[in-house]
Order: structure tokens, then C-alpha cells, then sequence
């Protein structure tokens, strides 16, 4: 046998328990966090039983006073079908116990922090509910910070990451549908929606991409969203993700549907348009001519973070006489001495920058920030002063890399476009980069996310559609919902 849940798939108790211990120690025989703890009852009715499970994932105190102390104080059973059904409905405490005959039911149970209670005579477990392994806790998700706004982050544990969803959506109109993906980890994989307000298209196409998993294990989110996306190779996500259950639980408002996987405090969210990546967590909690402003200005800086750098190549390269020749004078006077071409020297500087910021993300916290300083400034100064980067590079190339950081869902985005268009910029001018640009907002308008267009919002776009994707209007003026909802009514009222 490989060692997979199943393998097990057709083997059963045998009803006899020494044997029933000896089969669990066999398939456990490497994994030294085993524990079996053999029960025998003090009165008149003996009970001979074994509990097994997994140290480290159950709770001592619970396993303690609802399984093992009513056992040891048992009384004499009434009429019951069998030994097993009596302890489950009289005897236990525990707060959810099953009877179980399939040994690989048995193990899923007990590898995700149940315990398993063996009874002598009987070919029935009873799995019994006792998780309790240590959590991170609820804090404040770092890469999604707010200024004003909920300050609670999901957690790894996703039972936990489902009743923070529940309790912002204290509603029966919640789904939650469970399945298991990894041949090996056997994940827990929650799809959660508004049954109300979900396309039952997007539902099953969603259930469907999933059930067409075949991997290993599942360790994260991730794992699942690079195999369900549209567009795989695409530059621009189509696939949304968060660690925030306020965002999430705004989602499932819009009709969209959410994924949560066990393990990870990062939860996907489909159908993605591509508005949302200029959308900020706390737009809807800020006055909305703030959170307007920002808004458009997340536009304009991924407009800038692209293509700037292509622009200022085209112009020095090709284009010299639309710049003012006051400028081009003293932009020429800057690059004296300077060794390299516009667009080697361009690409060094980018790939400095991008070195940079990788560094200062994977450091500890207090070093990044030295780091960014001595990056940024002394050697950017240096670089200057001995004539390796002209200035005007080195501010270009800085504002571009300040630009992309306003824009942190479309980060990969920016990178490739930025030397994409620089290339063509180099090769072609304006032309070329103009030419880049037209493909890049072709491929953008061709995508999809689960059956809904990418630029919803301005393809077909309205007054109404507008409201929520480049700025955000007052909330009595949103009375509906995307357009891809089932139900677009969001607040009754006056249309306006």
C-alpha cells in the first residue's frame, strides 16, 4: 500500500479490540504521536474500549470529562441495537460523536484531530469531536492594513475563518459546501455563497474546476487557484484573494463565491473584474470623496507605473523634438559621461529597484527599512555622482517604482509590463508603445472570470456600473449590485 486514507477504503473493524489496536499501530507504526489509551469500566457492566488519537491535536480537559470519565462510571446500558449506539447516545458527553465501521473514515477522523474510541465485541467506532490544536489567532492582516475599518484577519484554522464569515453574515441563506482535495493531505475545502444571490452557473462551474483536482497535497489557497483560473498565463489575475472577513463577507453580498481552504488565512473569491484590483479594503469605510480620490489616482499610477519609463526612452531615443528644447538641453547636459544606452541603463535601474524591494519584504521588519534607506539613497546618490545613472533615469525609474505600489494586486503586472513596453519603446518609439498598449487593453478586454466578462463594469458600461468602479459614489446611490449578480437589487428606493 502507498500509505494513502484509500487504501483503506475497503477494510472494516473486525470487532475484536486487541486486533483493532494492533491494525491502528500497524498503519501508524512511523508516526510517533500516536497515543492509545485502553478503558476498562469500574462496575457491574464492563466495558472494554481504547481510545486512540493524535497528541498535540485534541483537547486533554474535554477528551478527559466527556469521554473517558463517563466511561470509567458507566451504569447498566438500557435496551440499545448495540454496544457502540448506547455509548454514542447515553454515555458520551461530547459535543458531536459518529459511529464509523469503514477504516478510512476512521483515519480521515483522526487525522484532522478526532478522537477514536474502539469497543471490544463491537465492529463500530465511535469518532468523537475533540479538536484542539493551538491557533495563530485573530489579528490584523499585514498586507492589508486599513486606516479605519474591522482590524480582524482570518486564521489557519478554517472552522475558525468560517464563523468569522458566519458572524458578519448572520443569515440561512449562507451555503457552505465541504470537499476534500490532495491525494495525500486530504485538505478541507469550504465553498461558501448567498444562495440567494449566486449564479447557480458560477456555483457549479466552480464545484466543477475543483472536483478536476487530482494532486498530492493542498497547502494553500493558491494551489487551487492557479488550476481554476481563466486565463492561466495572463498577467492580470482573474482569480481574487484576501485575508480580510469583512471583504470576504462583502463578496458574498455581491453574489460572488468564496473558497476557503484549511490551512491558510487566504481565501479566494470568483467572479474577479478587473476593477477590483484599484479597489482598496477601506474605500467603503472612508468618507467616499477620499476614497473617490484614491480611487482614480490607483488609475493613474498603474497608467504611469507601465509606461513612464517606455516614454521617457521613446522621447530621448526617437522623439527628441517634442520635448521643450530647454529640457531636452538639460536632460542631454545630465546623461554626459554616462556609459550606457537609455535602455540597458533603464533596465539595470529597474532590476535594482525590484532587488530592492524583494530584499526589504524578506528581511526582518527593522532591517528592510535600513535597507530601503541605504538602497534608495546612498546608493542611488552614488550611482549618481560617479556617473553610472544619469538623474533623470533615476527619477523616472523611481517614481514608476512608487507608482506600482499603490497598485499591490497587479504588482506582477506592472513588473512585466513595465519592461515589456520599455522594450518596445527602445525598438519602436511612441509608435511601438502605443502599438503595446492597444494589445494589452485587447487581451484585457478578452478575459474572463467564471463565465463574466473581465470589464463588466465598462463594457457594458452605465451610469449605475460606474458608480463602483473607478470612483466610489455615496451609498444611496448604489441600489444595485454588479451586473453578473442573480439579484442586482442591493436597497430598494429611488433609482438615481
Amino acid at each position: 500500500m502507498s500509505g494513502q486514507t484509500s487504501d483503506y477504503k475497503k477494510l472494516t473493524l473486525s470487532g475484536n479490540l486487541q486486533e483493532d489496536i494492533a491494525l491502528f499501530r500497524e498503519i501508524f507504526k512511523k508516526d510517533s504521536v500516536l497515543r492509545v489509551k485502553q478503558i476498562k469500566s469500574r462496575n457491574t457492566y464492563n466495558i472494554d474500549a481504547a481510545l486512540i488519537y493524535m497528541d498535540g491535536m485534541i483537547n486533554s480537559e474535554q477528551l478527559n470529562d466527556s469521554v473517558i470519565r463517563p466511561l470509567l462510571t458507566v451504569e447498566t446500558p438500557s435496551v440499545c441495537d448495540s454496544i457502540a449506539e448506547y455509548i454514542e447516545k447515553q454515555v458520551l458527553f461530547a459535543r458531536d460523536a459518529k459511529r464509523l465501521k469503514n477504516v478510512d473514515k476512521i483515519i480521515e477522523g483522526l487525522l484532522y484531530g478526532e478522537a477514536v474510541l474502539l469497543i471490544d465485541t463491537s465492529e463500530e467506532a465511535v469518532n468523537i469531536d475533540a479538536k484542539g490544536w493551538r491557533t495563530r489567532g485573530i489579528s490584523e492582516p499585514q498586507d492589508e492594513r486599513v486606516l479605519q475599518g474591522p482590524r480582524e484577519g482570518f486564521d489557519e484554522a478554517a472552522l475558525l475563518n468560517l464563523a468569522m464569515i458566519r458572524r458578519k453574515l448572520q443569515t440561512p441563506d449562507l451555503c457552505i459546501e465541504m470537499q476534500r482535495l490532495g491525494r495525500r493531505t486530504a485538505t478541507l475545502v469550504y465553498i461558501c455563497y448567498l444562495g440567494s444571490l449566486a449564479d447557480e452557473k458560477v456555483i457549479a462551474e466552480v464545484k466543477r474546476r475543483i472536483s478536476k483536482i487530482d494532486i498530492d497535497g493542498v497547502l494553500d489557497s493558491n494551489y487551487i487557484t492557479e488550476q481554476i483560473r481563466d486565463s492561466k498565463y495572463s498577467l492580470f489575475k482573474t482569480c481574487g484573494s484576501t485575508e480580510r472577513p469583512d471583504v470576504v463577507a462583502a463578496k458574498l453580498l455581491e453574489g460572488r463565491v468564496a473558497i476557503v481552504v484549511d490551512g491558510t488565512p487566504v481565501v479566494v473569491t470568483v467572479p474577479y473584474i478587473f476593477s477590483e484590483s484599484f479597489q482598496s479594503d477601506e474605500d467603503y469605510y472612508l468618507n467616499f470623496l477620499v476614497s473617490s480620490t484614491g480611487r482614480i489616482l490607483r488609475y493613474i499610477c498603474f497608467f504611469i507605473a507601465v509606461s513612464i519609463p517606455a516614454v521617457f526612452i521613446a522621447l530621448t531615443s526617437f522623439h527628441n523634438e517634442l520635448l521643450p528644447t530647454t529640457l531636452a538641453i538639460a536632460m542631454e547636459k545630465l546623461r554626459g559621461g554616462v556609459p550606457f544606452s537609455p535602455f540597458t541603463e533603464c533596465l539595470i535601474m529597474i532590476t535594482v529597484f525590484e532587488i530592492l524591494r524583494e530584499t526589504g519584504v524578506r528581511m526582518q521588519q527593522g532591517l528592510g527599512h535600513a535597507l530601503s534607506i541605504v538602497g534608495g539613497l546612498v546608493v542611488g546618490q552614488a550611482a549618481v555622482e560617479a556617473r553610472i545613472i544619469s538623474t533623470p533615469m533615476l527619477i523616472v525609474i523611481a517614481l514608476s517604482g512608487i507608482c506600482g505600489l499603490t497598485v499591490p494586486r497587479l504588482r506582477g503586472a506592472v513588473f512585466y509590463l513595465r519592461i515589456i513596453f520599455v522594450l518596445l519603446g527602445s525598438l519602436l518609439g511612441l509608435y511601438g508603445l502605443i502599438a503595446g498598449m492597444a494589445v494589452v487593453l485587447m487581451h484585457i478586454i478578452s478575459l474572463s472570470s467564471f463565465g463574466t466578462d473581465y470589464t463588466v463594469s465598462l463594457r457594458r458600461a452605465s451610469l449605475q456600473s460606474l458608480k463602483d468602479s473607478i470612483w466610489r459614489a455615496p451609498w444611496e446611490f448604489m441600489k444595485k449590485r454588479p451586473l453578473f449578480n442573480r439579484n442586482i437589487i442591493r436597497q430598494r428606493g429611488k433609482e438615481k
